[in-house]
């Protein structure tokens, strides 16, 4: 079976939550035994390693530059106007839709695949073959209306309104969509009453990638991964540095703290400075600093989708300590495969729990990596989203 695959983030190098889903799935789809062809936004140039790497599971792989949002260039301010996101308007990109006719006029394929809303358009672009809408997410939308003043809450209501009214008109053109969790896909049926074709493909790990050994843990270490661009994470840090790692210093004064991910263009002046916190920056791979971790923090307070940060904990081994926000949407539960905190003296008290149990941290350890062997390995996950994939392409567009 030939697939056309629309991605708006490059899946290698894997080192955020939407590449690693892409790259996951387009392992899936060729496991499948299925010819894939990926046309990709690049938000950086693709070095030839991360080429070659894509390549060797895809038939075909093209990519274009992607274009950033700018709410003060001339199309974002138009945009105010129309009744979808300006956010879409302002992207588009005509390079991305002659990719799209081009591979079309040049092939035929059983299936299109666009990942994530942003990719939609062109997906609709390949006429005469079923389409299948990848990971719709809506809740940090629709979070982002009911917060902040009131000028925030008025512009983030259009958007979520726009955004809302869109994606009820958008869905209806494609054969099925996925979401990666039971609560998205509510959210999705009150946006979209009556549609009934959305599957749930959960977020995962290649749990082979996870297997071995990253290192030893160190007693008295913390980690926060995600990058600090994306306003959930930043947010997140603000508050575990604000609210609550002082409590836990305070009862474990050789505590530390490693906040990982690019700072690169980032004014970090508003964040606390605390003993003991330190920034890695970027690293190329995640999963050492991890493993080598007594336990990973997930204090979120904003957000959609699931957190593949606590799954990527949980496969190597090192306890999660989140808040409800921060594990939602994972089959998680509190005192067996995790703990929740949804208070500065509740987290910090958890977190301090594990770093003085030893017995705690272990039985966390084994259940956290039990329920992603059971239920969150790509594994699992994936044959369920290569049989979607067969059904709808069996359809009639």
């Amino acid at each position: 079976m030939r697939v056309l695959l629309l991605s708006s983030w490059f899946p290698h190098p894997p080192d955020n939550g939407a590449r690693i889903r892409v790259l996951n799935i387009v392992r899936q789809l060729a496991r499948d035994g299925h010819h894939i062809t990926l046309l990709s936004f690049c938000r950086r140039p693709a070095s030839e390693d991360a080429l070659a790497a894509v390549r060797r599971l895809c038939s075909d792989v093209r990519t274009t530059p992607y274009i950033a949002f700018r709410p003060g260039r001339v199309r974002a301010l138009v945009g105010l106007l129309s009744t979808r996101p300006r956010s879409l308007i302002d992207t588009y990109s005509d390079q991305m839709a002659d990719l799209v006719r081009g591979a079309c006029a040049a092939e035929h394929y059983d299936v299109a695949i666009a990942s994530t809303i942003e990719m939609a358009p062109y997906a609709l672009l390949a006429e005469g073959m079923p389409r299948l809408l990848e990971e719709v997410e809506l809740a940090t939308l629709r979070e982002q209306a009911a917060q902040g003043n009131l000028a925030q809450r008025a512009r983030y209501g259009l958007t979520w309104r726009k955004t809302a009214h869109y994606v009820r008109r958008m869905v209806e053109r494609f054969d099925a969509c996925t979401v990666v969790s039971a609560q998205e896909r509510a959210l999705l049926a009150e946006v979209a009453p009556g549609y009934d074709r959305a599957a749930i493909v959960p977020n995962g790990v290649d749990l082979d990638a996870y297997a071995g050994d990253f290192g030893v843990p160190e007693p008295n270490t913390l980690i926060h991964t995600g990058a600090l661009s994306y306003r959930a994470n930043y947010d997140a840090v603000d508050y575990l540095l604000r609210e609550i790692y002082p409590l836990v210093h305070r009862c474990r004064p050789a505590a530390t703290l490693r906040i990982t991910g690019s700072t690169d263009g980032l004014d970090l002046s508003g964040l606390p400075a605390s003993p003991g916190a330190v920034y890695t920056g970027y690293l190329p791979d995640i999963r050492p600093a991890i493993a080598r971790s007594w336990v990973s923090v997930v204090p979120l307070r904003v957000g959609g989708g699931t957190r593949l940060k606590i799954l990527e904990a949980m496969a190597l081994g090192t306890p999660v300590v989140a808040t409800s926000k921060g594990a939602e949407g994972l089959d998680v539960c509190h005192g067996e495969n995790i703990l929740i905190g949804d208070t500065p003296m509740r987290f910090a008290g958890a977190v301090v729990d594990v770093l003085k149990d030893p017995r705690l941290r272990a039985r966390l350890a084994a259940g956290g990596r039990s329920l992603v062997t059971e239920r969150y390995g790509w594994q699992r996950i994936g044959p369920g989203l290569c049989a979607l994939v067969r059904d709808i392409a069996g359809r009639a567009p």
